[in-house]
């Protein structure tokens, strides 16, 4: 092919496997190129450079080599192993073969000015061929450069290692450490320049709380997805990227109905939720969301439908009781495979870690519908970006399976008021149900309305509802009263509701 033919030809992509990864990277990276990942310390550039290898080995059966300057060889099989990813096995089949550049115990560190990397780079083709490699990793960059003041002769000596692995023909990942989350791309200021391609990776304190994200900044001659994704690290998964921008608004509708398991809210609602319809249920403590998701359950479970019940504020224990106190038997109802509970505690991991074990519990027992209580009890364990992003990503997920989800928020004060689960989630949910406190005489009671149903009429009204032991009951509109959804009610004669109602007639 001549060199015209060959400039016309798009830069091919080599599928990563690293999850969501591929999807901002619009196919993996550009293939028989050399990246370069940088980011300060903790940021798993270690963990990003040796995944690279090992899904091209789990999922393609494709060998790698992986070159460190930093830990030992033994060091980095011992660390990778809580990964689920057995190295000294990939060794002994020939799939992982690694060349160790790095200190040895004992070795004085000396400044020199002179470098040569021919050496090494005949070590590195060695064990290409050794195991017929196509991925290669090398980590990292920083220690090759502490070693040496003369950032002329390293960087020359890297384009030459750049050009080196072009020839061997593999796709090539080296990490670089950074001093500053938004700084310098790499700590030495000439990293990037020996590199196709540029990915970057952060691990910010904000707001007391860390957050990993993902960036690529550059890939010469390919697309991708641009600005920062969240990701997390994981046990036996590694690296796992949340791909915001891959979300699509694709999913299908139906004229479905299903029930609240509550027959005057069902009425209210203008005969059920539709069967692919997400739910937010917003109230203040102690006034009925909890209730209103267990008879949601129930509702379903009587239909024969399995439901997941996803709690983040009360335990297993308080769930089952309080269910038996209103009649349903939550215990019965997992036995008979209709019910999964599943409950955590908000700070026992990281939004993007509940976002993805959400995400398991949904694929693995498949529900027919959706209840998370509380949604806004996870608002405390991250920034105020990040819990939008988990709110979108977690609503679009349901949203795919299209099965009813039912979300509860509360809200912050007793009588009311916004919240940051409502200014982030209202916008795309389809049914929105409010519940209150109402203030009348002296005597606290209780309201509801359904605030917004997306595609269908619903009642209007505030309703006043009561609990015992048989669950909710909804009971008239309130008529003398205003001010109920502001947090500020005020009780009217009836010589003044009339004349308001007059108003809205005319």
């Amino acid at each position: 092919m001549s060199a015209t033919e060959n400039a016309n030809v798009p830069v091919e992509k080599l599928v990563t496997g690293i999850e969501g990864f591929d999807l901002i990277s619009q196919g993996g990276l550009p293939s028989g190129r050399t990246t370069l990942v940088t980011g300060t310390a903790g940021s798993a550039k270690t963990v990003f450079a040796a995944q690279f290898l090992a899904e091209g080995i789990r999922k393609d059966g494709a060998p790698g080599v992986f070159v460190t300057f930093e830990e030992a060889s033994e060091d980095i099989r011992k660390n990778l192993l809580s990964m689920g990813w057995t190295i000294a096995e990939w060794e002994r089949r020939g799939l992982w073969r690694f060349v160790d550049a790095s200190p040895q115990p004992g070795e004085d560190t000396i400044e020199i000015g002179e470098f040569d990397l021919g050496p090494l780079l005949a070590r590195i083709e060695h064990a290409v061929n050794m195991v017929g490699a196509r991925r290669i990793s090398i980590d990292s960059l920083g220690a090759v450069f502490s070693q040496f003041v003369n950032a002329a002769i390293v960087r020359s000596e890297l384009r030459r290692l750049g050009v080196a692995l072009k020839g061997l023909g593999v796709t090539a990942l080296m990490t670089s450490e950074r001093t500053e989350e938004y700084g310098e791309i790499a700590r030495f200021g000439v990293e990037e320049f020996v590199a196709d391609n540029v990915v970057i990776l952060r691990n910010v304190l904000e707001e007391e709380k860390r957050r990993r994200t993902i960036e690529i900044l550059k890939f010469r001659g390919a697309g991708h997805q641009k600005g920062e994704y969240p990701f997390t690290v994981l046990p036996d998964q590694g690296i796992i990227v949340i791909p915001i921008s891959a979300i699509e608004l694709k999913q299908r509708s139906t004229q479905t109905r299903v029930t609240s398991g509550v027959v005057d809210l069902d009425r209210m609602c203008g005969g059920g939720f539709f069967r692919d319809s997400l739910i937010l249920v917003s109230g203040a403590t102690g006034c009925g969301k909890t209730l209103l998701t267990t008879e949601f359950i129930k509702g379903g479970a009587l239909k024969g439908e399995k439901c997941l019940l996803l709690a983040y504020e009360e335990s297993r224990e308080q769930l089952i009781r309080n269910a038996i106190g209103w009649g349903i038997d939550f215990e019965a109802l997992e036995k008979d495979g209709l019910l999964k509970v599943v409950c955590a505690y908000p700070e026992s991991a990281g939004l993007e870690d509940h976002l993805i074990n959400m995400k398991s519990e949904i694929d693995r027992f498949k529900p027919d519908r959706l209840a998370v209580d509380s949604v806004s009890a996870l608002e405390r364990v991250g920034t105020r970006g990040g819990f939008r992003e988990f709110i979108i990503s977690l609503a679009s997920f349901v949203k795919h399976r299209e099965i009813p989800g039912m979300f509860t928020a509360t809200t912050a004060t007793l009588m009311g008021g916004p919240s940051v689960t409502e200014s982030h989630f209202s916008s795309i949910t389809d049914t929105i149900i409010l519940l209150r406190y109402v203030e009348m005489l002296g005597e606290m009671r209780r309201g509801i309305t359904v605030l917004k149903m997306r595609g269908s009429r619903h009642e209007k009204d505030i309703r006043e509802f009561s609990i015992d032991e048989n669950g909710m009951h909804i009971g008239k509109p309130f008529r003398n009263v205003v001010g109920i959804l502001t947090g500020k009610p005020e009780y009217l004669s009836r010589e003044e509701s009339d004349r308001l109602a007059g108003m809205f007639q005319e």
